[in-house]
């Protein structure tokens, strides 16, 4: 009888090890694994998935064991790295409390909203239609989305960013800007944007546009010209005279003021710069061969420094 009793702990023993082996021991995964735990799953719904992908051997005796030996929290969604060769402890734990897989799309400074609707439709771990949003909307960064996520939801996240970071500098603006509201900084921004990509340049064109707005002058910036014809997109060729001469709603060299938006999303560093110019007399501007542009306060000045700037070209072979 006693050897039957202690043939019996003996046995319970060894079912006791084979069931907590069954949780903690290494799992079939051969190599690390992405798994995604859509909205609303359950446990074990979760099981079924598991098994099919070959990370768990049974999702029968996945759930039992844990019910006996796992957390009762419930499982997240979103996508996660289970490791090769992980337990179905492991497994459980990272569904539960572990990093969701975070990946990322970039929108870089003076991208137009056409463009930012492109680059998000063409991301194929998005879901979901989306308009081309308002231009100006979207604030240039980085943002991180999970898989099979909406591209609504990450479109109104990129367009929250603008909207707050817009109100924040604009409660830090200097006095006496040229700008009367947040939309109207955010249209110079614009075009300050897409007429300097010199970071050390931003204040100084701000300044300029920003004495052109006071002044009453005509902005003259060529992005303004192209904006209608292209919506942001380079042009491809030169300005033609004709499209110089076009009168609508966003052809600076026809109107003064400013335009009737922005031509593009600009970044921090620009809206930054509108709201804080640098204080300067400068109305004139002038590419000087080195990527950046030289400043002149008078027409004179400016229309040497044009000289010199064909000069350039013509050492260049870009004129006869």
């Amino acid at each position: 009888m006693r050897k039957l009793a202690l043939g019996l702990v003996a046995l319970g023993a060894l079912v006791l090890i084979w069931f907590a082996w069954g949780w903690y021991g290494s799992g079939p995964a051969a190599k690390e694994t992405a798994f995604t735990v859509p909205d609303g799953a359950t446990l074990t719904s979760v099981a079924g998935k598991l098994e099919e992908a070959g990370l768990i051997s049974s999702s029968d005796a996945f759930l039992l064991r844990a019910k006996v030996l796992g957390s009762g929290d419930p499982v997240q969604r979103g996508e996660f790295a289970i490791p090769a060769g992980a337990s179905p402890a492991t497994i459980l734990d990272t569904l539960q409390h572990g990093q969701v897989i975070r990946r990322f799309v970039t929108i870089a400074e003076g991208l137009p909203s056409i463009v930012v609707y492109e680059k998000l439709m063409a991301e194929p771990l998005l879901t979901g239609p989306i308009p081309v949003p308002e231009e100006g909307s979207v604030l240039p960064d980085t943002y991180d989305f999970e898989r099979g996520e909406p591209r609504t939801r990450v479109l109104a996240r990129m367009q929250a960013a603008m909207k707050n970071y817009l109100a924040e500098a604009w409660s830090k603006r200097k006095p006496d800007i040229a700008v009367s509201s947040p939309q109207e900084a955010l249209t110079l921004a614009s075009i300050v944007e897409k007429e300097t990509g010199v970071a050390s340049e931003r204040r100084m064109v701000a300044g300029l546009y920003s004495n052109r707005v006071k002044q009453g002058m005509p902005l003259q910036a060529d992005p303004t010209i192209i904006y209608p014809i292209t919506k942001g997109k380079p042009l491809g060729r030169r300005i033609r005279q004709s499209e110089i001469a076009a009168v609508n709603g966003y052809n600076t060299y026809t109107m003064s003021g400013l335009p009737n938006g922005p031509i593009t999303n600009p970044g921090r560093e620009s809206i930054a710069a509108v709201l804080n110019p640098a204080p300067t007399k400068a109305l004139y501007m002038v590419a000087n061969g080195k990527g950046g542009h030289v400043f002149a306060s008078t027409l004179a000045d400016h229309n040497a420094n044009v000289r010199k700037w064909f000069e350039i070209r013509r050492a260049r072979g870009e004129l006869d």
